[in-house]
């Protein structure tokens, strides 16, 4: 029974990692894009309208979206925090799918003040939509030298309009953005008409995204450093890939508990079995082969435990992924993910286990059991 329960214990918790990595991977798939082009220097860059439509036209790139982003404050109705501004080029909702996960499936218009506002920010704030009474407003500071004669004149002021919200179920992503026309960044942060923070690519599923990348070097020489989705979450990724192991380890742990809890019942069944083990030797049967007897009889117990063990773990799985049984809140069940490397992952490690454990046990079988 031990066997049965650690087999179902250490799938239904693989499966339900694997089910988090990828939920967590759909909104960054969201919020991230294939490749982001950075300058190599500063926190700006300049770039042609020209330069940007032959990007956009290299064979194995999907879309191109000029962004500008900056850390500024937000103001509400007496109340203020800081977050990111970013301003996106018309088509990026879509391109990007973040429209999917607005709770109303709006986005604002171009040259208006309307903003797509993270949930977080918005219980933050306590930013109500088309409010009258109260106003959402950017600021950033000033570029330039010299004194300003009071604190009002050393920023920029932005009034914004919140027309939908975007939530990912995430405080730390729901609290990170407030999405925006170019216009507005470039009037909060006086920058030039074709002054980006950074580039987003989308590639297509089977694009070199080397030759990629050095044919933009070529349009835009000595201009970018690059950075794949994979190298913008690596501390998420390194994150979900440690908490993973760690979990894998404490269940093999347990899993090695339980099968010294076999070796020790075969070690008793041998001890029990030693006038049976004397008849077996007097008719011939040499020691490895009644080694070989006890060795089988575990490896049986092993092989069907972690059978069936596999058989109820991918009935709760699939339970949970069809009814939902355990939610984190009411809106949002446990994720589980069914993944044949877990199956392969859970047989190799109770197969290696169990048949350590039988070695050990049959080893016990020595040649004073035969006289």
């Amino acid at each position: 029974m031990g066997i049965i329960v650690s087999t179902m214990a250490l799938f239904v918790v693989l499966s339900v990692f694997s089910g988090l990595e990828e939920y967590t991977k759909s909104f960054t798939n969201a919020l991230d894009p294939d490749y982001v082009a950075l300058p190599k220097t500063g926190k700006s860059f300049t770039i042609s309208i020209e330069d940007l439509n032959k990007i956009q036209t290299i064979e194995g790139i999907d879309n191109v979206s000029e962004i500008i982003e900056e850390r500024v404050v937000f103001t509400y109705n007496n109340k203020q925090t800081v977050a990111y501004l970013k301003a996106v080029p018309p088509g990026y909702a879509e391109n990007s799918g973040i429209i999917e996960y607005t709770e109303n499936g709006r986005w604002f218009d171009e040259n208006t003040g309307q903003v797509v506002v993270g949930r977080a920010l918005v219980y933050e704030l306590g930013i109500a939509q088309y409010s009258e009474t109260a106003l959402l407003e950017a600021l950033a500071m000033k570029p330039g030298e010299g004194l300003f004669s009071s604190p009002e004149d050393a920023y920029n002021r932005v009034p914004l309009y919140a027309i939908d919200v975007y939530t990912f179920n995430n405080v730390d992503i729901d609290k990170k953005y407030i999405y925006s026309n170019l216009n507005i960044g470039r009037d909060l942060l006086s920058w030039e008409k074709n002054q980006y923070s950074k580039l987003e690519l989308l590639l297509d599923k089977n694009a070199n995204a080397r030759t990629i990348l050095q044919q933009i070097d070529t349009i835009a020489p000595d201009t970018f450093v690059y950075k794949s989705r994979a190298q913008l979450n690596d501390s998420l990724y390194k994150m979900l890939q440690t908490e993973s192991l760690a979990v894998y380890l404490i269940f093999t742990l347990i899993i090695i508990i339980t099968l010294f809890c076999l070796c020790g019942a075969l070690i008793m069944i041998i001890l029990e079995k030693k006038d049976q083990i004397q008849t077996l030797s007097h008719i011939g049967f040499t020691l490895s082969q009644i080694k070989r007897i006890f060795f089988t009889q575990g490896m049986i117990l092993t092989i069907g435990g972690s059978i069936v063990g596999l058989l109820w773990g991918i009935g709760i799985a699939f339970g949970q992924k069809k009814w939902s049984w355990i939610r984190i809140d009411e809106e949002f069940p446990y994720p589980i993910l069914f993944e044949s490397k877990n199956i392969l992952l859970v047989i190799i490690t109770i197969l290696i286990l169990g048949t350590l454990a039988c070695i050990l046990a049959s080893s016990r079988i020595h040649k004073n059991f035969t006289k």
